[in-house]
């Protein structure tokens, strides 16, 4: 049997069977997060699994079954990934959302999560629906599309990724659960960043966002996704030296010392370009296109735990004699 870099083979990152829809873009990308795992070697006790309310949120029961979740209130998962967090540093924290979940009753927990550049990789299963209510329109549907029955949709969109970098995102993506090419090297390249990884991921409803009309349906993204760049992922190990043509790629380092090598289409495109990202993300959607691969990166912020300085023992591992102030010490600040 084969097995990854810590010696665990594949059936270890597998989960309960699905009860999705068949054809349900959630689970494509549930078998690209097993194989990223995998072939990145994550131990599934450090993994914490956190999730809201939605189709999208039932995901963490589906992969690496040994490893913990926590199915929190609907919208409320950043506040659970945030606390997992700051209790054991060490965790690497996958939190799963929806655009209901995230960009409607939990848009004020996303947006302070992004700005405190909470140390969790955030993967927003994007559907455009509500799915568990019967198809109600999302608030990252786009304006234009309509509903099975012909309803248009009346009402702005709200774009996650747009949103995210003006926030201070450190780390933002977009992709297609059908594009598992693009999206595991993205997921691994996620793992590695220290901050807030943010991964919107356009994945189709095939009960109520499957049609013709929709502007999350199978046809509709294969017709207008532009490939930005089809990013690759290598682990650090001896030193690698390459020699490139000018404009065929961009290498940015993570804080880690990994890399993620953007390999570039049809522009210049600059990932370090905060300006560059937004007017990016606004040019594509006035055209009615989805731009897919990394947005925007900063390696350079700190993360939640290093701004508060947290100690390097995970808190949990504290005694109550690390924790509590001593007699002497009391009596010395009263003094002061």
């Amino acid at each position: 049997m084969s097995v990854n870099i810590i010696g665990l083979s594949r059936e270890v990152y597998k989960g309960l069977p699905t009860t999705l829809c068949a054809g349900c873009g959630h689970n494509s990308i549930t078998n690209h997060l097993i194989k990223a795992l995998y072939d990145y070697g994550a131990p599934p006790h450090l993994l914490a699994k956190m999730s809201g309310i939605g189709c999208s949120s039932k995901t963490p029961a589906y992969f690496v079954e040994q490893a913990h979740g926590f199915n929190g209130v609907h919208g409320r998962m950043p506040s659970a990934a945030t606390g997992a967090k700051l209790a054991n540093r060490e965790l690497l924290v996958l939190g799963i959302s929806g655009d209901g979940d995230t960009a409607s009753i939990g848009l004020g927990q996303y947006a302070h999560m992004i700005r405190r550049n909470v140390d969790c990789v955030y993967l927003i299963e994007n559907n455009g629906v509500y799915g568990l209510t019967k198809g109600q329109f999302s608030a990252t549907a786009e304006v234009g599309s309509t509903l099975k029955n012909g309803t248009p949709n009346e009402f702005p969109t709200i774009d996650v990724c747009g949103l995210a970098i003006e926030l201070g995102g450190t780390f933002v993506a977009r992709s297609f659960s059908g594009d598992g090419k693009q999206l595991v090297p993205l997921l691994q390249a996620a793992f590695s960043h220290r901050g807030t990884s943010i991964i919107d991921i356009i994945s189709p409803c095939v009960t109520f966002n499957d049609h013709v009309g929709s502007h999350m349906s199978y046809a509709y993204v294969k017709d207008h996704e532009v490939t930005l760049n089809a990013p690759d992922f290598i682990r650090p190990r001896e030193e690698i030296t390459v020699d490139y043509e000018p404009g065929t790629t961009q290498s940015i380092e993570l804080e880690d010392g990994s890399r993620v090598l953007l390999r570039k289409v049809d522009r210049d495109y600059d990932a370090t370009s905060r300006i560059g990202a937004l007017s990016l993300i606004h040019e594509s959607r006035a055209s009615g296109e989805f731009v897919t691969g990394l947005l925007y990166v900063d390696t350079g912020v700190p993360d939640l735990c290093e701004r508060e300085k947290l100690t390097a023992t995970p808190l949990r591992d504290l005694k109550e004699d690390d924790l509590r102030i001593s007699r002497e010490d009391w009596a010395a600040l009263f003094q002061a």
